[in-house]
């Protein structure tokens, strides 16, 4: 293909005709038309018939380019020109300056077994849009239930990623930030020890919250995905170190902020790694399954009997709401993933009978196969059936035909009440009035 700056080839002996401030101007064949369009993309003019036979004009729609008879003399030729459109230049916009960009609202959590951190900055009322994340297991809880005490490879491992998360929000124009600790720190008697070492080697400072903040940050982080037509929901996070659960009462009006509907909250004081290590977690039979089933269930027996949330359940217009890596793990080996999918897994509905297959599915692998699986992998072979077990116990207390999956947390909890308590949903909803 000819190079497009150079123009279409005239025939040989030909005239060529151009457009030049709004003439038409005859020119020898072969000389070059200086200042005319490039022409459509194809092969070059054919070559132009003898002179005794006529042809009617040849034209090239753009540039205006006609080819004669051979002979015909250089002249103006009055053809009046077509009106060109030319389209309003686009004009690229200047990149905000840092005053400009929105801030950002940082969130970190660091559990028994994860360290995650979030940055976000506000979008539409009531959501907004992540720029930066990260996530590293760190089984900061590692023999924790055995010592009550964080281990020095485990706090090791925990700084390690906490530096790299103060190395982010090093470069984020961070507006505020929450950074927690959970279960691990809360119950070890070196965890405000810990803390401290923390804030020393990496200039991050967190707060060990309780288990009542935790339970309320997890309805927060998850209050979308609650189905507009639900009268309850059971919302649980089964952690490293604790789970909690939070029953939701929808019967009543509902508040924009779901953790207003908290009708009631417990937290266990067992998660998946410290199940784990009390029953063991890599060689799993049906036995120890249930052994670790019925060890939930009697930690659950008496907060699920005094509270009279059983005409909900039974109602129907009921279910469940499960944020952790053991839902997510089994709605990925539910659909099957080749790779973890979170755009796939998160806000995911699976019935009984498909969390039934996914369990039964997982006590019918031994350890290597569940580390051959891509949704579990080496770093929770040994874990998943732990919080299998915690799930079944609450599945037991309350009955559910409908569970859904949420890929999302304390982070997101944190994230939405940093923004709404510092109004900036309110001052995006007055700036768009002003400018209707």
């Amino acid at each position: 293909m000819k190079d497009p700056e150079q123009g279409a080839g005239a025939p040989a002996g030909g005239v060529l005709l151009k457009v030049e401030d709004g003439k038409t101007v005859a020119s020898t064949a072969g000389e070059p038309a200086v200042g005319s369009s490039a022409p459509a993309q194809g092969a070059s003019a054919a070559a132009v018939p003898a002179p005794e036979k006529r042809r009617k004009r040849r034209k090239r729609k753009r540039g205006r380019k006609v080819f004669a008879r051979e002979g015909a003399k250089a002249a103006e030729i009055s053809v009046q020109p077509r009106e060109l459109r030319v389209p309003e230049p686009v004009v690229a916009a200047a990149a905000p300056t840092g005053e400009e960009r929105p801030p950002a609202y940082a969130a970190l959590d660091l559990g028994t077994n994860n360290c995650r951190l979030l940055v976000a900055v506000p979008a539409r009322r009531g959501q907004f849009r992540v720029i930066d994340a990260f996530s590293r297991i760190v089984r900061l809880g590692e023999g924790l239930s055995l010592t009550g005490r964080l281990g020095e490879e485990a706090m090791a491992r925990a700084i390690e990623a906490l530096a790299v998360c103060a190395a982010k929000l090093e470069t984020r124009r961070v507006r505020k930030a929450r950074l927690i600790a959970t279960e691990a720190c809360r119950s070890a008697e070196n965890g405000a020890a810990f803390i401290e070492q923390v804030r020393q080697r990496t200039g991050l400072e967190l707060e060990i919250i309780d288990r009542q903040t935790e339970a309320r940050l997890a309805v927060s982080g998850c209050g979308s995905l609650v189905d507009a037509d639900t009268r309850g929901v059971a919302l649980f996070d089964i952690g490293g170190g604790s789970s909690e659960i939070a029953l939701v009462d929808l019967t009543r009006e509902r508040s924009p902020r779901l953790a207003n509907n908290i009708a009631a909250w417990t937290s266990l004081p067992v998660g998946v790694v410290s199940l784990a290590e009390r029953h063991g977690g890599r060689d799993v039979t049906p036995a120890v399954f249930r052994d670790m089933v019925d060890d939930v269930g009697a930690m659950l027996a008496d907060f699920a009997a005094s509270n009279p949330f059983s005409t909900i359940v039974e109602g129907g217009r009921f279910h469940l709401l499960g944020t952790s890596g053991t839902v997510t793990t089994l709605a990925g080996v539910h659909l099957e993933l080749a790779r973890y999918d979170r755009r796939r897994v998160d806000g995911l509905w699976m019935d009984r009978a498909n969390v039934d297959a996914m369990i039964e599915r997982l006590l019918g692998w031994n350890y290597e196969e569940r580390v051959a699986n891509p949704c579990i992998g080496p770093d929770r072979a040994d874990l998943v059936l732990a919080g299998c077990a915690i799930l079944q116990a609450i599945r037991n207390a309350w009955p559910s035909e409908r569970l859904r999956v949420a890929d999302r947390g304390l982070r997101e909890g944190m994230l939405s009440e940093l923004m709404a308590e510092d109004g900036v949903w309110r001052r995006r909803r007055r700036r768009g009035e002003r400018q209707a």
